[in-house]
């Protein structure tokens, strides 16, 4: 194993769920981001089939890494350490990036920096803010998870809350389908949400309960109900006016929460990590309320609140300086205990 370096460059590989993804960064510094995606094939049912997730991996992967190394600009013997997502996701997609990684670092003889994604994500910030460093208090809201976590070093963290139920993005996903909007519902529901008023009465998560859980079940039965109830009496209704309402319900309890824990732990950055970041809405009344009450925010690029491997190379190069290597027996796991 050759001297670790201050600024390695590292290759980060992600198959996690219909996205293949290559990047390449230098320290902090990001060379290349690559991301091929099957996403229009999932859309035609509905959701991702795992099976055609796998297979687009097999066939996307050796042209992901081979475009993220051209566009850094390096040659591949150059590369310190190759950092992979080893989970959670599906069981099938996570098998072809992590087996192409390990037969990659293999052959360059160097380091396998296995990474759990949902630790991607919340590391995406480090390549928004070069000189960002913890402690600080992170939203994590994606498809799988939502939850409050106070960030104390760059590998200790603690959860201070989390969803009971459905997270913020599955919730988005189901009340897509009750809109009869496409998949991925998220982007469908903001942008119908711009057209709309925040007018339909939803219940807000477990407001006034105190903690920092989050419960999106109930919210998704309401709306449910709002549309059968109002079909049932044959009352006209706006499918905008609903959207924007669910919209409001599900993320106005997601700033209050972060801003409360950062003011009650005495952190003074908030950052946020996710599919769910990407929300136009959410971003800026994150930014609104971190700014009130004098607390700095640090956003990744939407691009990199979605799957990636940027953020993946982000969490490896962490995993790397405190030499917390993988085997190349290492497994792939379609879950993992959030920590």
């Amino acid at each position: 194993m050759n001297t670790l370096k201050d600024n390695p460059i590292i290759l980060g590989i992600e198959s996690s769920c219909d996205e293949t993804a290559a990047a390449v960064i230098r320290g902090r510094k990001l060379l290349s981001d690559e991301i091929l995606s099957s996403a229009p094939q999932q859309a035609v049912f509905g959701g991702v089939v795992p099976e055609i997730a796998s297979r687009a991996h097999t066939d996307a992967v050796d042209e992901a890494v081979r475009r993220a190394i051209a566009n850094a600009g390096i040659d591949k013997r150059e590369i310190d350490a190759v950092a992979v997502t080893y989970g959670a996701g599906l069981l099938g997609a996570l098998l072809v990036g992590l087996s192409f990684a390990k037969g990659f670092a293999y052959g360059l003889n160097i380091p396998l920096v296995g990474v759990d994604h949902i630790r991607g994500h919340l590391a995406a910030s480090y390549l928004e803010d070069e000189a960002l460093k913890p402690p600080f208090i992170t939203l994590l809201a994606s498809g799988g998870h939502t939850a409050v976590i106070h960030v104390k070093t760059e590998t200790e963290s603690e959860v201070l809350g989390s969803t009971r139920d459905d997270a913020a993005g599955e919730a988005f996903d189901k009340v897509a389908r009750v809109l009869s909007l496409p998949y991925p519902g998220g982007p469908h529901v903001e942008r119908l949400a711009r057209e709309g008023k925040p007018t339909v009465a939803l219940p807000k998560m477990l407001k006034g309960q105190g903690g920092y859980d989050f419960s999106y079940s109930g919210l998704k039965t309401a709306v449910i109900n709002y549309v059968h109830n109002s079909e049932q009496r044959g009352e006209a209704w706006s499918r905008a006016d609903l959207a924007c309402s669910f919209q409001h319900a599900a993320l106005d309890i997601l700033v209050q929460k972060t801003v409360e824990a950062a003011l009650e732990r005495g952190v003074h950055t908030v950052t946020a990590g996710g599919g769910v970041i990407a929300n136009g809405f959410l971003r800026d009344a994150l930014a609104a309320a971190c700014k009130e009450h004098g607390l700095k925010l640090v956003l990744p690029e939407k691009r990199h609140c979605t799957d990636n491997a940027a953020m993946i190379a982000a969490e490896g190069l962490i995993r790397y300086k405190a030499g917390l290597f993988s085997p190349l027996t290492l497994n792939a796991a379609a879950s993992i205990p959030l920590r």
